[in-house]
C-alpha cells in the first residue's frame, strides 16, 4: 500500500524546514502558508476491495487533523454506497507545521534571536531571513557575536590582533571559529571603508576589517658554510617573518626549495647556496621577495601530479624556476619506492617544459600504473648528491 500516511505528511514539511522556509516566516520571510500537500490515496477499486485498508488509512489520517486541515470528497460504490474519502490535506499555519514535526522549541528560540536582533542590529535581520537554520545552530553564541559586530562598528580597521579584543564571554577561538559567519554579518553592518574588499576567505579575515594578522613565516638553511647570517658556527637553520625575509638579499646565487623537512633539515652543503623550507601550494610569502628574481632557483617537490602543479604555480611568481629530481629518470630509479597519489590533478599546467609537461601527462594518464608517485623523501641521499655534483659539473650554481 502506497497510500500517504501521517508520516508522509511529516516528511513533506520536514523538508520545507530543511529548506528554512519555516524560520525565515518567523523572520519576517514570505509564509508559505496555507499549503497543500500532496496526498495519494485510494481509488473506488480498492474502496470495494480492501475496504477494511482503506478504513485504518483514513483513520490514521482523522487521529492527527489538529494538526491540518482534510478536505473530503464523496464517492459512491455501487456496494458500499456514499463514502467520504480525504482528497487534499492542507497545512494552514506555521504553528500547524511546526506542531506536526515537533519543531515548536526550536522556532521559539529562533524567534527570541529575531526579537533581540531586532532590538539591536536590525540590518542584519535579512541574514537571518536568509540563513535561518545556520542561525539556529549559533543560538548559543549569538549574543556573543552580536557583541563583537558591535564592538568592531565602534572600532573599525582596529590595528589589534583578535587576541585583543577584550569582551565578557568572547574568547579569540570563538572569533577564529566563526570567521566565515562574522564577514558575512560584517558586511551587512560595516561602512565601505572600513571594509579592504581585495581581502576574501578566512585567509583574508583579519586583513579585510583591519585587524592585525599573524606575519607569515620563511624558514631557510644557509648551505654554505661561509655564507652565515647568525655569528655561531652551528647550523643556519633560521625562521623569520616575511618582511625582514623580504629585506635580507644573502650574498647566495642559488636557491634550493624543498617540501619535505627532512630533505630541508639533512640537504647537504652547497656553495653560494641556500635551502627554503617550502609550503606546498602557499606560494604568496615568497610573491614579494623581489630579491629571489635574481637567484637561481630549482625546486624539489614529488614526483606526482600535485608536485608538477605546485611547481607551476611557483613560475607563476618565478618564471625561472628550474625543476630539481623530478624527471623521468629519477621516477623509474625508485620504482620499488612508488605509492598512490589519494587524488590527482587532472587539469592542465601552462608553466611546464616539454620534459615535464609530457612526464605529467604520463602521471595522469596513468602510463605505469594508478596514481604513480614518488615522495620526495623517498630519494636516496646518494641520489640527491650525486645530482647535486651534476649540477656543479654542468656550472651551477
Amino acid at each position: 500500500m502506497k497510500w500517504t500516511t501521517p508520516t508522509g505528511l511529516q516528511a513533506q514539511v520536514h523538508k520545507l524546514w530543511d529548506r528554512g522556509l519555516l524560520l525565515a516566516s518567523v523572520a519576517g520571510g514570505e509564509s508559505v502558508f496555507p499549503r497543500r500537500l500532496a496526498l495519494k490515496g485510494p481509488d473506488s477499486r480498492a474502496l470495494g476491495e480492501r475496504f477494511s485498508e482503506v478504513r485504518d488509512w483514513i483513520a490514521g489520517l482523522v487521529a492527527n487533523e489538529g494538526l491540518y486541515r482534510i478536505e473530503w470528497r464523496s464517492v459512491n460504490h455501487r456496494v458500499l454506497g456514499a463514502n467520504r474519502i480525504p482528497s487534499a490535506i492542507w497545512i494552514d499555519t506555521l504553528e500547524q507545521a511546526l506542531g506536526l514535526i515537533g519543531k515548536h522549541r526550536a522556532a521559539e528560540r529562533f524567534a527570541g534571536m529575531v526579537e533581540r536582533t531586532r532590538e539591536t542590529r536590525a540590518e542584519l535581520i535579512p541574514w537571518l531571513t536568509k540563513r535561518p537554520l545556520r542561525a539556529l545552530a549559533l543560538a548559543e553564541e549569538w549574543p556573543q557575536l552580536l557583541a563583537i559586530i558591535d564592538w568592531l562598528s565602534k572600532h573599525p580597521r582596529p590595528e589589534v590582533y583578535l587576541r585583543q579584543v577584550d569582551l565578557p564571554g568572547v574568547h579569540t577561538k570563538l572569533i577564529e571559529g566563526h570567521r566565515a559567519v562574522l564577514a558575512e554579518l560584517f558586511d551587512l553592518v560595516l561602512p565601505e571603508e572600513a571594509i579592504d574588499a581585495t581581502h576574501t576567505g578566512a585567509f583574508g579575515f583579519c586583513r579585510r576589517y583591519g585587524f592585525l594578522d599573524k606575519p607569515a613565516r620563511v624558514r631557510f638553511r644557509m648551505l654554505d658554510p661561509t655564507v652565515r647570517l647568525l655569528p655561531m658556527a652551528s647550523d643556519q637553520d633560521i625562521t623569520l617573518t616575511q618582511a625582514a625575509f623580504s629585506s635580507l638579499a644573502p650574498s647566495v646565487t642559488t636557491v634550493f626549495i624543498t617540501e619535505n623537512e627532512i630533505n630541508f633539515l639533512a640537504f647537504p652543503n652547497v656553495r653560494d647556496s641556500m635551502v627554503i623550507f617550502g609550503a606546498g601550494y602557499g606560494f604568496a610569502n615568497l610573491a614579494t621577495v623581489h630579491w629571489l628574481q635574481e637567484k637561481n632557483i630549482l625546486y624539489w617537490g614529488d614526483i606526482d601530479t600535485h608536485g608538477f602543479a605546485i611547481l607551476n604555480q611557483l613560475r607563476g611568481f618565478f618564471p625561472h624556476t628550474v625543476s630539481f629530481l623530478m624527471d623521468r629518470e629519477t621516477l623509474l630509479a625508485h620504482r620499488q619506492f612508488w605509492g598512490s597519489e589519494p587524488q590527482p590533478q587532472t587539469g592542465d599546467l601552462l608553466r611546464l617544459t616539454t620534459e615535464e609537461q609530457t612526464l605529467y601527462d604520463q602521471l595522469r594518464q596513468h602510463t605505469w600504473g594508478v596514481s604513480v608517485r614518488l615522495e620526495q623523501e623517498k630519494i636516496g641521499f646518494r641520489y640527491l648528491a650525486a645530482a647535486l655534483q651534476k649540477l656543479r659539473s654542468d656550472g651551477l650554481p
